[in-house]
């Protein structure tokens, strides 16, 4: 029988930035912090200025003849390269289809439930299917479905867009909603009517009611 293989319990080897004395190169092209090209010099100067400036040098073109390094912070530059990173992840956020079920007679309760699993799941880019699960004879009350499921786009149609409307597929009814892109365009409330006159309209001067006739 072969021995079995032996779990490798050592730490996996870290790639270690090429900066100051890591790097072996005899020749650098050298740039300053402040952009300025400091030309082709030795390994060593290199290192005297950057040691000078209290900086560090970094090689950032290895391919290149000879290879280009730049004097900066490499604490800061790291940090900014790590904040990017994490930028360009949240925006390459990947829509997923999330699923929310219900039966057509949820309580209320249930159904507010639904609605704000529904809200956190479009407010993180992702698409929403609404099920409504029919058992045995529950299929006959279709209607009842779609019914509630235009309920639920009416109610989350500040944050949601339908994108399939209700569609019965089996024994289940369906409806997909997507993250609403364009703000929901409300009703322009209705013009005030005209304010209409409540004090008493004033008579023409110089006439006056005629006296009462007396036997």
């Amino acid at each position: 029988m072969a021995p079995r293989p032996r779990f490798d319990r050592r730490a996996p080897v870290r790639e270690l930035p090429n900066i100051n004395d890591r790097i072996n190169y005899p020749k650098l092209r050298v740039v300053d912090a402040d952009g300025t090209q400091l030309g082709v010099i030795s390994r060593d100067e290199a290192l005297d200025v950057a040691r000078e400036r209290e900086l560090d040098l970094v090689l950032v073109s290895e391919k290149a003849d000879p290879p280009v390094c730049r004097i900066m912070d490499y604490g800061k530059f790291k940090f900014e390269q790590e904040k990017k990173a994490k930028e360009a992840k949240k925006k390459s956020h990947q829509t997923e289809v999330k699923e929310v079920k219900m039966r057509y007679k949820i309580d209320a309760h249930d159904y507010q439930v639904r609605i704000g699993q529904a809200v956190r799941f479009l407010k993180a880019g992702d698409k929403v299917k609404c099920t409504v699960i029919f058992r045995g004879r529950e299929i006959q009350h279709t209607a009842l479905a779609e019914k509630l499921l235009m309920r639920m786009a009416k109610d989350l149609e500040e944050s949601a867009e339908v994108q399939q409307p209700p569609k019965r597929e089996g024994r289940n009814m369906i409806m997909f909603l997507g993250p609403r892109k364009t703000p929901l365009q409300k009703d322009k409330p209705e013009q005030a009517t005209k304010a209409e006159r409540t004090l008493p309209i004033a008579k023409p001067p110089g006439k006056t009611a005629a006296p009462a006739a007396t036997n």
